[in-house]
Order: C-alpha cells, then sequence, then structure tokens
C-alpha cells in the first residue's frame, strides 16, 4: 500500500514536471530521496521512465484530433498538412535517433547525479531568463506551425539531444532552442509537445525492452505501481498542458528560469550540505 501511495506521488511530480520546461528528472532525483519505492533499482529506474507514457498520452488525447491525418472531420489540404507536421517530427527526432540513442545508458551511468542536474537546472534557468530579456523587444517570425521549415524543425530537434544532460528538461531545451531560432513560445511549445510523442515513446519502450532483456519481470504488486505512476501521470499532465498553453498567451518563461535556479540552490543545499 506504501508503494502505490509513493506511485501516486511520483505520478504527480512526473505529470506536473514532463512539459513544464523545469526538468522531470531533477524533480524525480530529488523526490527519489524522500518517497523511494521500496524496489529493486532496476524496477525504479525503469519506472520513472515508463511512468512518462502517461504524461504523453495526455499529448495524444488533447491533440489527437489535430495530429490524426485519418480525421473524417479534415478535408484533403488539411489531411495533407498533418502528414506533413507528422514528417516535421519525424525530422527532428534523427538527432535523438543518431546521437541520443548512443550516448543514453554512458549518460545515465556517468551524469546522474546532483552535481550535473542542479548545474543543468541553474544554467538553463538563467537561459531562460536571458533569451526572454534578448526576445522582448523582437517579433518571432514562426508564428504558425505550418509554415515552420524542416531545417528549423531538424535544428529543434538537435536541441532535444542536449537533455540527454540530467537536469536540462526535454521540453526546455526544445523550446528554448525554438525561441532562439525564432518561434514564438506558442508555437516552441506546442512543437515540443508533438516532438515528445516519438520520443517519449521510443525512451520508455527501450526502457522497458532492457528491463526484460536483463532478465527482470514483474510481480503482480509491481505492475499495479507502475500501472498507477502511469494513470496518475497521465491526469496531472493533461491538466498541465492545458495550463502552460493558457499560460503562455499572456505570459514569458521567466518565472520558469527563476524556479529552476532557486531548485538548483535546493538541490546544492540539501545534497551538498544537508545529506
Amino acid at each position: 500500500m506504501l508503494n502505490i501511495i509513493k506511485a501516486v506521488i511520483l505520478g504527480i511530480i512526473e505529470g506536473i514536471t514532463e512539459f513544464l520546461p523545469i526538468s522531470s528528472t531533477g524533480h524525480l532525483y530529488l523526490a527519489n530521496e524522500f518517497v523511494k519505492l521500496q524496489e529493486s533499482q532496476a524496477f525504479i529506474n525503469m519506472f520513472m521512465v515508463v511512468i512518462q507514457l502517461g504524461a504523453i498520452l495526455a499529448v495524444v488525447v488533447i491533440y489527437f484530433h489535430k495530429l490524426n491525418p485519418f480525421s473524417p472531420q479534415k478535408n484533403p489540404s488539411e489531411k495533407k498538412a498533418t502528414w506533413i507536421l507528422w514528417l516535421k517530427v519525424i525530422v527532428a527526432c534523427l538527432p535523438s535517433v543518431i546521437i541520443g540513442l548512443p550516448l543514453n545508458d554512458f549518460m545515465d551511468a556517468h551524469f546522474n547525479n546532483w552535481q550535473v542536474i542542479s548545474a543543468t537546472l541553474l544554467i538553463y534557468g538563467i537561459l531562460f531568463i536571458v533569451v526572454e530579456n534578448y526576445n522582448h523587444h523582437r517579433h518571432p517570425h514562426l508564428t504558425d506551425l505550418n509554415t515552420l521549415p524542416y531545417s528549423i524543425a531538424l535544428a529543434i530537434g538537435a536541441f532535444q539531444v542536449l537533455s540527454l544532460v540530467p537536469g536540462t528538461s526535454r521540453s526546455g531545451a526544445t523550446i528554448l532552442g525554438a525561441m532562439l531560432i525564432g518561434s514564438s513560445r506558442f508555437v516552441a511549445t506546442e512543437f515540443s509537445f508533438f516532438l515528445a510523442i516519438p520520443t517519449m515513446f521510443g525512451a520508455s519502450g527501450l526502457k522497458l525492452f532492457k528491463y526484460f532483456i536483463h532478465g527482470h519481470s514483474f510481480t503482480g504488486a509491481q505492475s499495479i505501481v507502475l500501472i498507477v505512476g502511469t494513470l496518475v501521470s497521465f491526469i496531472v499532465a493533461y491538466a498541465a498542458i492545458k495550463f502552460l498553453l493558457d499560460y503562455i498567451k499572456k505570459n514569458d518563461f521567466k518565472a520558469f528560469g527563476w524556479y529552476r535556479i532557486i531548485l538548483a540552490i535546493i538541490v546544492i543545499g540539501y545534497f551538498g550540505f544537508l545529506k
């Protein structure tokens, strides 16, 4: 029962932080100190990745019509535009496939520590504030997702590779990169959401494959813990996505930058001085 309560807490954290540019990894790393599952480390590592499926499913549900090229409610030109959008998403995934897959295990083994996480939280927090200040008097030239060039999609995908470093935030890296290139906040955020679908489905599938290939399996209790965490992640992520889309219509990302800086200080204070 205690593990289920912990799965709910971790699912809430994942759901809130997956799409806000504040690093789900950083939050889960910190939360793991206080609500660690009473399971093997292999299961915990797999759980932390696979519950992201719930968050990704929230994107699929919210944008199902927009992302469905077979929708009978769309005319031929709209269906074509949807296929083109998916093609751009696939192009944006290429850097993660080419660079991310070979480096994934290495980064997890050597960079998943509080020093790296606090540094990336701090650096990207500062960058969000700097970029927003820089863009304050500039007008974005990419304000429609349908006009996003393939080259820009590829560049945004290259920024996503930076999120291999724990604490960076996948959404943070892609949103920041898109804004630097000249995308509006809304276009940057939506494309980041769409890019998450194949990326995180792939990451979760790969983690499950490695978990089973190394001889692990689920007990009935572990299956319940995983399902609960994923379901809670879905519900909370749905609300978080709606919140972020509404928030960026009237606000910039500087508040998230300051939040990251404060969290970095907390991580440094706890792991560096208190633990």
